[in-house]
């Protein structure tokens, strides 16, 4: 049986919970050691949700990064399509999937409520609250935005 594949997620939204703001982007990145290499990258930006508001305070981080807010609506596509997309990479992938990640980060909450309301399920065979883990296999130098090369991106991530 081939080794479990970790599998790390990189987000940026328009607000701080799923429903009432948007996913707009989401990379993840797989690895089947914990080396920090991946072995695959998915990434794609997401259309809003109908009838969901940007957050003032993500207005204000966005509006700094206006490059940035544009790179998230280039190429975007309807939140259906663009996760199940997603879970069919995840279930491509070898090995059981495990989802790792930091409970501080808003990824979790955002993903799993998308797959399930988008895909009606949760397709890792498990989730690891790890967050050291999770920041030695974080995709966020994978990310196409500029903010997140930056010094400060994990503090961009969070409010964005």
């Amino acid at each position: 049986m081939p080794p479990d594949t970790y599998i790390t997620s990189h987000i940026h939204t328009d607000g701080p919970i799923p429903g009432p703001h948007s996913l707009l982007t989401l990379v993840s990145a797989a690895y089947l050691r914990s080396d920090g290499r991946p072995t695959s990258v998915f990434t794609t930006n997401v259309r809003e949700l109908p009838g969901a508001t940007l957050h003032p305070l993500a207005l204000q981080s966005w509006r700094r990064r206006s490059e940035d807010w544009l790179s998230t609506r280039r190429a975007s596509r309807p939140p259906a399509p663009a996760m199940n997309a997603y879970a069919s990479w995840v279930h491509r992938l070898p090995g059981r999937q495990v989802f790792v990640t930091d409970t501080a980060d808003p990824d979790y909450l955002f993903l799993y409520w998308y797959l399930q309301r988008f895909t009606g399920s949760w397709p890792f065979a498990g989730t690891r609250g790890d967050a050291e883990l999770h920041r030695r296999l974080a995709c966020t130098a994978l990310c196409p935005l500029t903010g997140c090369r930056t010094t400060d991106a994990a503090a961009l991530a969070r409010t964005s």
